[in-house]
């Protein structure tokens, strides 16, 4: 049985310290970066490197104020409403992924519309970074402890100190390997390997879907929010959101063949 007890700072230079998270931010979307220039390379898309340096702010802001928010609005309103000020307090944790999502969406229109780009085909570049970030996500909140698993009685089980002594699920590492690496590598092959990128909204279709598929997947294994605990019908508020995300992943992929017929 491993007990999960890693330091969340990564390095302290006298009163400053750089934490994990600041580093998988970073690391995300800089590793993004340079993935998709090799990607524009690749393929001859009509997109520059310059767009996707300019992209990057929108990116940055979006994932940051959407996943702020989000976490406020979705899990912890009552709190926030208590403790307005507490809101910037962003060295406390609490981030949404679904949240970051939207406010990436929004940026991803707002700039498409700015340079008079198809939003869809920035959406599907997007979306074929977007695993890079998550998986470094992940494994961050496994160094840092939180967001664990149900408890387990499978010798895989680990214990995370500030969940009680009681093994649990890894289910960071559960997400890191379906949200990253695997939705990584589908995304990868699509890319790559066929003419997906000819079809806008083909891969951000497959990358909202299989992320909602696996992250309901996960959310059976992974402990609730205390705050929040089970909600309708004994789903999480990650099951929960990962509905709508899923709908309208479908309906992006949908959207690429009828594109194809009218075309």
């Amino acid at each position: 049985m491993y007990i999960v007890d890693f330091n969340p700072i990564a390095v302290q230079i006298g009163p400053v310290a750089i934490r994990w998270y600041a580093l998988a931010y970073l690391a995300g979307f800089l590793g993004g970066l340079y993935y998709l220039r090799a990607l524009v390379r690749f393929k001859s898309l009509p997109v520059t490197p310059q767009h996707l340096e300019e992209f990057l702010t929108y990116a940055i802001v979006g994932v940051l104020l959407g996943g702020r928010l989000g976490f406020v609005l979705f899990y912890d309103l009552q709190y926030y409403m208590q403790y307005p000020l507490h809101v910037f307090y962003l060295w406390n944790g609490g981030m949404s992924f679904h949240g970051g999502l939207t406010g990436i969406i929004l940026g991803i229109l707002l700039f498409a519309y700015n340079k008079k780009l198809n939003p869809f085909m920035v959406g599907d570049l997007i979306a074929v970074a977007g695993p890079i970030g998550l998986f470094l996500g992940r494994i961050t909140n496994f160094i840092n402890g939180e967001l664990w698993g149900r408890i387990t009685t499978h010798p895989f089980g680990m214990v995370f100190p500030h969940a009680g002594p009681e093994p649990r699920h890894p289910s960071q590492l559960y997400e890191a390997g379906l949200e990253g690496l695997v939705l990584f590598t589908i995304l990868w092959f699509m890319a790559f390997r066929t003419d997906a990128l000819k079809h806008p909204g083909r891969l951000g279709g497959v990358f909202l879907s299989g992320y909602a598929i696996f992250r309901f997947a996960v959310e059976f294994v992974r402990e609730p929010d205390a705050q929040l605990g089970f909600l309708y019908a004994g789903a999480t508020m990650g099951q929960l959101l990962c509905l709508p995300m899923l709908a309208f992943g479908i309906w992006v992929f949908l959207r690429s063949f009828r594109q194809d017929r009218s075309s």
